[in-house]
């Protein structure tokens, strides 16, 4: 009897010595894993723009950033697939709905401008530049090859054109038709666009953001900033989107793209800034008001809200972290965080995801019907102004009413533009889509006035 105890007890010291080493090599090959991110089975250069040849050496990054050809739709945003025959012109079988036939008043607002040929709902970076090259208008009005900045990588073709100079390459692009552009570049947002190829650092590639953001700096008195060597890691989470997830404008014969970030990002600093060089987009076919066609302003929406404030970047949200084996790495999947709610919100909100969900879509709610409102003042007062200038009103009599027209409008398509349905900044996307209201029905009651005079 004490034979066999003995050995039961040499049996199961001898199984749990076998179980501790084992556990000890795991953990010390798991921390070794951690030290090791990567395994480097090909070398990366300043020229390797190839997504898939980064993804050698990073192949979970490069599954994620895969997925980025997903198409789902959350309440207020995203794509479904939409059929459609190919044709000769445009090959494509799948895009996103229209937003001109959801919602029809957006080619009242947008009369005159390309916009109102085509609109579509946003679709994953996958399409970027896809979707880009053969939307409808291309046709309705020539692009420049400014266009190509944000909807492709386009960091070593700017190299290239400069003969290694990056801003020189930025502006030879931007001064050719977008066709001859389109031949420079072969693919969408790519991993060289975001990361040093040698330390995989984030890094700012956009001419157009490094330019923007210097002037931003420069209006709070920080001179000759340089983003790349200035931003701290949490700001290049959020400025590596903030390349393109902009308002800009084409400036000059030139068509250098810029950001109207020389007084500040809020939307009266932009205005101001449009109204002292005088910019405008385009002519209202209808009105003859000179008009501004809003972007997409999340960055600049994103900086105002709370979540800014808090710190909190726009990959934390967006390209929330998460755990494969021992390695931590950023999800390249790229989508919103309502699609993914466990990691994007639950870290920081202890809330359920039904919870966290409702919350959002509230918001979101509020906004939309305060953005129907907005719509329907604007362009009720496109067809006041329209009416009264079909009247025989001169330039003169019209030119408060277009004014505000002008202001209005720019203030809902800001809003329309941007990608969140005021989630970014709940608060500022109502206080701005107020504004837009007041200023429509003041430009109704000019029309009014000038009437009984």
């Amino acid at each position: 009897m004490k034979k066999q105890t003995l050995i039961t007890i040499i049996t199961l010291a001898t199984i749990a010595t076998f179980g501790l080493v084992a556990l000890l090599v795991n953990i010390f090959e798991k921390k070794q894993e951690a030290k090791n991110p990567f395994f480097r089975v090909v070398e990366l250069t300043d020229e390797t723009e190839d997504p898939a040849i980064w993804g050698k050496n990073f192949p979970m990054q490069y599954d994620d950033y895969k997925k980025t050809v997903d198409m789902q739709r959350t309440r207020f945003g995203g794509s479904e697939a939409t059929p459609r025959t190919p044709t000769q012109a445009d090959p494509r079988s799948i895009v996103a709905q229209s937003r001109l036939e959801e919602d029809p008043r957006l080619k009242t607002i947008w009369a005159g401008y390309a916009f109102s040929k085509d609109f579509r709902e946003e679709r994953g970076h996958a399409y970027m530049l896809e979707d880009q090259t053969f939307t409808e208008r291309q046709q309705a009005s020539p692009q420049p090859g400014t266009c190509i900045h944000c909807h492709a990588s386009v960091y070593v073709p700017y190299k290239k054109l400069g003969d290694g100079d990056l801003i020189k390459g930025f502006e030879k692009m931007n001064q050719l038709p977008y066709a001859e552009a389109r031949k420079m570049v072969t693919h969408p947002v790519s991993c060289i666009d975001c990361h040093n190829p040698q330390t995989m650092e984030l890094r700012i590639t956009r001419p157009g953001f490094i330019e923007g953001i210097k002037a931003l700096k420069a209006s709070q008195g920080i001179a000759d900033y340089d983003v790349n060597k200035m931003a701290t890691r949490q700001e290049m989470r959020t400025y590596v989107c903030g390349q393109c997830h902009v308002e800009y404008y084409f400036k000059g014969k030139e068509k250098r793209l810029t950001y109207p970030w020389f007084k500040g990002f809020k939307i009266e600093d932009m205005l101001a800034y449009y109204d002292e060089v005088g910019h405008k987009d385009w002519v209202h076919a209808e009105t003859g008001a000179e008009m501004l066609k809003a972007q997409h302003p999340e960055f600049e929406m994103f900086n105002q809200g709370i979540h800014a404030r808090a710190g909190v970047a726009c990959a934390d949200c967006h390209m929330p972290f998460k755990r494969e084996g021992a390695m931590k790495i950023s999800d390249h999947h790229v989508q919103s965080p309502l699609l993914n709610i466990n990691r994007s919100c639950q870290t920081c909100h202890k809330a359920s995801e039904d919870e966290l969900k409702a919350r959002a879509e509230m918001i979101q709610e509020r906004v939309f019907k305060m953005r129907n409102r907005a719509m329907d003042a604007v362009v009720a007062l496109i067809g006041d102004i329209k009416k009264t200038r079909e009247s025989g009103a001169t330039d003169e009599q019209l030119k408060e009413a277009r004014n505000f027209q002008r202001q209005a409008q720019f203030r809902l398509d800001f809003v329309e533009a941007e990608n969140s349905m005021g989630f970014h900044a709940p608060q500022e996307a109502l206080r701005i889509l107020g504004e837009s209201i007041d200023m429509a029905r003041q430009g109704q009651l000019t029309l009014i006035k000038e009437k009984r005079e």
